[in-house]
């Protein structure tokens, strides 16, 4: 395993995990790549905590955790590129705001839209990661099988195929 950065500087982790995930994603990603040049800039006890509204929503706890989480978002995304970031960071406190391009595996529906994620970095170590999307319908429709997607539209329309009981 990597040791850990050598630096708390709140930017230098930040923009050394980013080129590391670069890296990972461009060598394959998931099940392809291998996860230890990202570890070292997570603690081990990271927590992600991702909308529930997403194909990969939930909180994603640990290096294991985070695995699960590229995996889970490979399958929800064809393509994923990070078009542009900004980076504010003070102490342990950083916020990203990152422009993202991509195609839906599902659909093959393209998607432009902002996430601004808020991170807390300990000991030089990414602990706390909280992404915000402006419009988490519009991610999950994109991301939904086409039968899945018809039938949220039916719901919202007030339709059931459900019988009652």
């Amino acid at each position: 395993m990597t040791d850990a950065p050598t630096t708390t500087d709140s930017m230098a982790v930040l923009t050394g995990m980013y080129a590391a995930e670069a890296d990972y994603l461009a060598a394959g990603g998931p099940g392809r790549a291998s996860f230890a040049p990202l570890a070292p800039y997570f603690a081990p006890d990271v927590v992600l905590h991702q909308a529930d509204a997403l194909p990969y929503g939930g909180t994603w706890r640990g290096h294991a955790g985070l695995e699960r989480f590229f995996l889970a978002m490979s399958l929800a995304w064809e393509t994923f590129d990070m078009v542009e970031q900004e980076f504010l960071a003070t102490g342990e406190t950083a916020v990203v705001h990152t422009r993202v391009r991509a195609r839906a595996r599902a659909t093959g529906r393209e998607l432009a839209f902002p996430i601004l994620q808020t991170i807390t970095i300990e000991s030089g170590r990414i602990a706390r990661v909280r992404p915000f999307y402006w419009d988490t319908a519009a991610i999950a429709e994109a991301c939904a099988s086409p039968a899945a997607a018809e039938g949220r539209a039916t719901a919202r329309h007030g339709a059931s195929d459900r019988q009652a009981g």
